[in-house]
């Protein structure tokens, strides 16, 4: 059952998480979205469910592999300038910035991304502080031993919301020490998503722009 009034409750469109779906149960979702000119944006489709469906359906989609996000129907036109930044540790960590970027994008949230920034080498972080600092939000994607949220922490003044990418190998196992780096943060105030979910992060910031858009 499509969720055709979100928007009206809580500012964000109806999105349908695809990872776990049949064909059939896509095929029907997107049906019922065409039945009433309602727009969507599909997470985690894979190439393989995407190329199962019909010519029709796939030609109905926009869909962008790295980010595995597709939109069905026209997204809102971005306006105004970005007050989100999307921030990446490495370009290893581009699933999670685009699934970010892209729901933004969906939603007609413009957003600037400040990528290959990672603690390694600090000095490309500095480089791009004071562009960073135009923002009211920064979402900060990290794999490895995920230090780049804590860093930005003590430097950037808005709201910071990480999310920990399954980036890395050995005991990074999958994230999980990311997630728990971040979650053990000593910067105040670091909020933390769950590993590799950039379309939660996405809607996060949405809300804390709601917020202040409401003041």
């Amino acid at each position: 059952m499509l969720d055709l009034k979100r928007h009206e409750r809580i500012g964000l469109d109806e999105a349908i998480l695809c990872q776990g779906k049949s064909v059939e149960q896509l095929t029907h979702i997107l049906a019922e979205a065409r039945a009433v000119s309602h727009p969507l944006l599909l997470t985690r489709l894979a190439a393989a469910q995407r190329d199962a469906l019909s010519q029709t359906d796939r030609d109905a989609l926009d869909y962008e592999p790295v980010s595995r996000t597709a939109y069905f129907g026209s997204p809102k036109r971005e306006l105004g300038p970005p007050r989100i930044a999307v921030v990446a540790a490495g370009s290893s960590d581009a699933h999670v910035t685009r699934e970010v970027r892209r729901t933004l994008s969906f939603h007609g949230i413009p957003s600037t991304l400040i990528a290959d920034v990672g603690v390694a080498g600090l000095w490309r972080l500095m480089a791009r502080l004071d562009e960073l600092k135009q923002h009211k939000v920064a979402i900060v994607a990290a794999g490895m031993d995920a230090a780049l949220p804590t860093v930005l922490g003590g430097l950037f003044g808005g709201v910071i919301i990480g999310v920990p990418t399954s980036t890395g190998y050995g005991v990074a196992n999958g994230g999980t020490t990311a997630l728990h780096a971040m979650l053990s943060s000593c910067s105040p105030g670091v909020l933390t998503l769950n590993i590799d979910n950039g379309y939660g992060a996405a809607c996060a910031a949405m809300r804390v722009l709601h917020v202040i858009d409401a003041v």
